[in-house]
């Protein structure tokens, strides 16, 4: 079994589900991509939830369990040979503390910026750390491709032109994505009979333009209705789910809302997870799309993705970080 740095299980925090999930839960909205209307179940999905499953992905079963295998790997090795990966400044290995301002979790991860560069991944340690290279760019080529594939989907479905005017900033080659390997090792401390909960990452939203998450089959992921209730999400290790995120919030005027998610620990599996976070380029102005206006006023003052990330770097983990950037009506 692979555990954790031995932590103060007090810092860590538990829950009690004060406001019960909702007696019949909603179920997931299910995406299709091989059936002509997808386009318009997407474009429900993220009007009602901003959150839903995809299947017939096109996405390898052989990358998704290459890279599954791989990161095992690397996450059973001891802590002082996954440090040596480095910290997460922003990129590198993470373990418990959950960035800079005292957010902490039951979760180990591994931080890794997109970009195909030669030195992509050069502190990768583990017996065959050439073979986690490969392993990770065929994933996350195939996982980019399937999100612009969405995002141009999702463009159909708004009728918006040119159908690539979501899906260019995660192709341009200044695109600021990021991926992530989060791994949940059980926790002894979890006793759901009693109502007691370990997060292992704390409830948040995404602040790219669009989230893909794959993880293996153990629960733990819950979303936040709009009503504020919460419901686990189940898992599907031959899936993908699909997060908007703040960016897109803003680019479609608050149409979609990126959604409210977190994650409990599990007292006797570990899960693993695997997210690619489609970011615009640094300089990437973003604001409402004028094709989507039609003589409204628009919510969010302008704001380029470099401020907003760096905002989002210097808060918590749980804050509304798009506050600071809504537009103050007029009385």
């Amino acid at each position: 079994m692979v555990a954790l740095s031995k932590p103060a299980i007090e810092q860590f925090s538990y829950i009690r589900n004060t406001k019960p999930t909702t007696l019949f839960p909603p179920p997931i909205p299910l995406v299709d991509l091989s059936k002509p209307d997808s386009k318009h179940q997407i474009i429900k999905a993220c009007d009602e939830f901003g959150f839903f499953k995809v299947i017939n992905h096109g996405v390898p079963m052989e990358f998704i369990s290459r890279l599954e295998s791989e990161a095992s790997k690397f996450f059973s090795l001891p802590v002082s040979e996954k440090e040596k990966t480095g910290q997460p400044t922003p990129y590198g290995y993470g373990n418990k503390r959950i960035g800079l301002n005292g957010d902490v979790g039951w979760v180990e991860y591994l931080l890794l910026t997109t970009n195909q560069d030669p030195n992509l991944l050069r502190f990768l340690s583990g017996e065959n750390p050439e073979s986690f290279r490969f392993a990770l760019n065929n994933y996350m080529t195939a996982v980019k491709k399937m999100a612009c594939e969405i995002l141009e989907m999702m463009a159909d479905g708004l009728k918006i032109q040119p159908r690539n005017v979501l899906s260019k900033l995660l192709m341009d080659a200044q695109s600021d994505s990021v991926f992530r390997l989060n791994h949940y090792p059980p926790c002894p401390d979890v006793q759901p009979l009693n109502g007691n909960n370990v997060i292992g990452f704390g409830e948040h939203t995404d602040p790219q333009i669009i989230s893909v998450l794959r993880s293996n089959n153990t629960s733990g992921l819950q979303i936040s209705l709009r009503d504020g209730s919460w419901i686990s999400v189940p898992p599907d290790q031959t899936s993908f789910f699909i997060n908007v995120g703040d960016s897109l919030q803003v680019m479609t005027n608050g149409r979609f809302k990126s959604v409210k998610h977190r994650v409990l620990a599990n007292s006797v599996k570990s899960r693993l997870s695997m997210i690619y976070f489609g970011g615009p380029p640094l300089s990437e102005k973003i604001a409402p799309l004028p094709s989507l206006m039609r003589g409204e006023q628009s919510l969010y003052k302008e704001f380029t993705w470099f401020e907003y990330k760096k905002s989002a770097y210097n808060s918590r983990l749980a804050d509304n970080r798009l506050m600071h950037f809504e537009r103050i009506a007029a009385s």
